[in-house]
């Protein structure tokens, strides 16, 4: 299983070395991700039943095995943005070309990634899925107002992997920090499930675990962050009236990830 692990990881950091599309044709060939991190989880850990709990991702969420019946393991990533993209958006207020780009541009290269993920374990003979990318996934806004609702979280799995934990402004904290994005392929291929190095959601959290930080909440222009975490609605509404208008079909804020502690590694407290 090491064997598979170490090829997999070796052809996925190639590939987001090397391939075109990890960059920025209209901002000079900025590169956007740099090498990613990788973690395994097993299909059968209960933690993917609890996703379906109304306090966490909701019942619409999907298993892995209701993506692919044979699967076996979850494999899922993080690809940090690069320092050049992540400076771009540091400064207060309006978020940078460079984010609104990657955020657009860098998507179109996760798919591509998850896709070669994919292929490679298929021409392995396993059977292999990316949800975010398949016919089922779904993402939709229930209510008028509300925020987005999607059938697989990315950053839930991440955490099931062993990726990292949660902070205040409710994005992932990984060894590598906060801003960038999370991607995942359910396999047939047995794989050695990621130790979780942390007992609690929100363990990397210093503002959470003992009140030390908190800087996410003074970072967001709308002020969605409060002491008792973020609000979503005000979050997406800032998105869809104010950025989206102004950048469109670009968009993206995650101030809240950039500028504070937990933007590239896991904070010291």
């Amino acid at each position: 299983m090491s064997g598979h692990k170490e090829k997999l990881e070796r052809r996925m950091a190639e590939f987001v070395a090397h391939d075109s599309r990890n960059s920025m044709p209209a901002e000079g060939g900025m590169v956007i991700y740099d090498a990613p991190l990788v973690a395994y989880a097993n299909a059968s850990d209960p933690m993917f039943m609890e996703m379906k709990e109304p306090h966490i991702v909701g019942p619409q969420f999907i298993e892995p095995r209701g993506w692919l019946a044979s699967a076996i393991s979850v494999i899922s990533f993080f690809l940090p943005f690069t320092g050049a993209v992540r400076s771009s958006n540091r400064p207060p207020g309006m978020v940078s070309e460079e984010w609104a780009s990657a955020r657009i541009d860098g998507a179109v290269f996760i798919d591509a990634l998850s896709r070669y993920v994919v292929d490679l374990l298929r021409d392995e003979g396993y059977e292999a899925v990316a949800p975010s990318i398949d016919s089922c996934f779904s993402l939709s806004i229930p209510t008028e107002g509300g925020c987005r609702v999607s059938n697989w979280s990315e950053r839930h799995v991440a955490y099931a992997a062993g990726l990292g934990t949660f902070g205040l402004h409710r994005g992932l904290i990984t060894k590598k920090g906060t801003a960038g994005r999370f991607a995942s392929v359910v396999t047939s291929l047995k794989l050695e499930p990621t130790a979780r190095e942390y007992d609690g959601a929100f363990d990397y959290c210093p503002y959470i675990a003992e009140g030390k930080c908190g800087h996410c909440l003074t970072r967001c222009p709308k002020h969605a962050i409060s002491p008792s975490g973020k609000d979503k609605v005000i979050c997406s509404l800032y998105i869809d009236n104010e950025i989206k208008p102004r950048f469109a079909p670009r968009y993206g804020c995650a101030k809240c990830n950039l500028a504070v502690p937990c933007e590239a590694g896991i904070p010291k407290f």
